[in-house]
């Protein structure tokens, strides 16, 4: 082959070689933005702990969460993973009650998206959950002092192994755990399943009035004692089985409510109790 020939040859073969070098050269300014995308110490994990807000507004009289039925979010609600562990989502919350310890988010992530896509706001009734499914209701008792709130679960966390949820700043303030950082508390969901059941779970939360709702009488405690169960489950409100003159009553309550007290009972009278009656003690 002649000279002139190899040397065009060597010279398209140079080019070649250079032109793909270049290509698998990583680009530093994009380099650059990728690791700063990546860096934990940016946007919401800017703060290296988080912190209560510097001029809180007063959360006194920030109202507990009203339960209502919400269908199951479309974010937020599939198997997912943290920190190398997994977490599998429950179908539902329903009857789900859990004791253990909490801790509470502010400041740090105030404002950033929770898991099923709201803004986190720390001044609301709400909180944050591993397993439960978004959005969920539950009533928090501080077993430490016996404070109650009523939260809406709308985000995930927390992820330390030795705590079971996260509640907002106005959550923590009234739970009175704001400056102990967590509390041990007990969690019960209120779970509505349908349009009809809000006014029922709002019943079973407004619990310190004395209106019952007497339903039936049997010599059969168990027997009463299983209707019970059922009824508590279809209408997330408390009973009681109480004995009387050789006799034990089913009884519905207590309901806060005089007004709530008297749709349950007319709802009951129509689903198979004609014969039941009002209690006040």
């Amino acid at each position: 082959m002649p000279l002139k020939n190899n040397l065009s040859l060597l010279l398209a073969l140079l080019i070649c070689f250079m032109l793909a070098a270049c290509s698998s050269t990583p680009d530093k300014a994009s380099t650059s933005a990728s690791k700063k995308n990546m860096d934990p110490n940016k946007g919401r994990y800017s703060l290296k702990n988080d912190k209560m807000p510097l001029n809180p507004p007063d959360v006194d009289h920030v109202p507990n969460a009203t339960p209502k039925y919400e269908p199951y979010s479309r974010r937020g609600n599939k198997p997912y993973t943290v920190y190398g562990e997994s977490y599998r989502v429950m179908n539902t919350g329903q009857g789900f009650t859990e004791t253990g310890k909490a801790s509470w988010y502010g400041e740090k992530f105030h404002g950033y998206e929770t898991s099923n896509g709201e803004p986190y706001d720390m001044y609301s009734m709400s909180g944050a959950h591993k397993t439960l499914p978004l959005p969920s209701y539950a009533r928090i008792t501080n077993l430490e002092n016996n404070k109650q709130v009523v939260i809406r679960i709308n985000d995930r966390g927390p992820f330390h192994s030795e705590r079971i949820l996260d509640v907002s700043y106005a959550a923590a303030y009234k739970l009175g755990m704001l400056a102990t950082g967590t509390a041990r508390i007990k969690l019960e969901v209120i779970y509505i399943g349908s349009i009809a059941g809000t006014s029922s779970a709002i019943a079973s939360i407004n619990d310190t009035g004395n209106h019952y709702i007497q339903l039936v009488a049997s010599k059969d405690r168990a027997k009463l004692s299983k209707i019970a169960k059922e009824l508590e489950r279809k209408y997330q409100v408390k009973t009681r089985v109480q004995p009387a003159n050789n006799m034990f009553r089913l009884q519905l309550g207590p309901i806060g409510q005089a007004e709530l007290a008297d749709m349950m009972l007319n709802k009951m009278k129509q689903n198979g109790y004609p014969e039941s009656y009002m209690i006040h003690e």
